[in-house]
């Protein structure tokens, strides 16, 4: 009868750690395996202001460039690449460009020509 309840607790024990780690493996490993795609690089466009101003990312990596003006629309515009002009975003907006190449890539907003940046690409 001892050897039974030995065998009991220690199944019940078994179980409940075996609960613990299937639990923590759901909540800490199966979001970051369901989450393939990395979050893009972030530059903040505020006060007229490209924030940060010049950005370094690895070649492959996507960038964000969100609006958080309260009434101003912009542009991200890589002219000197030769690229058109795209469309304008407005606040709460925002404009990604992903970067297959090396090298350093500068842009300005279209409507406001003092407003410049840079992304600089590595591998």
């Amino acid at each position: 009868m001892m050897k039974q309840k030995s065998m009991r607790l220690l199944n019940d024990l078994t179980s409940r750690q075996l609960a613990t780690v299937l639990m923590a493996v759901s909540l800490f490993v199966l979001p970051g395996i369901a989450q393939t795609e990395e979050a893009p690089e972030l530059v903040i466009i505020q006060k007229m202001k490209f924030q940060p101003q010049e950005i370094t990312v690895k070649v492959g990596r996507t960038v964000r460039w969100e609006n958080r003006e309260k009434r101003q629309y912009h542009s991200v515009w890589f002219e000197q690449q030769g690229d058109p002009e795209p469309d304008y975003f407005f606040p709460e907006e925002f404009y990604e460009r992903d970067f297959d190449k090396i090298g350093s890539f500068p842009y300005r907003c279209g409507p406001h020509p003092e407003m410049t940046g840079v992304v600089h690409v590595v591998e």
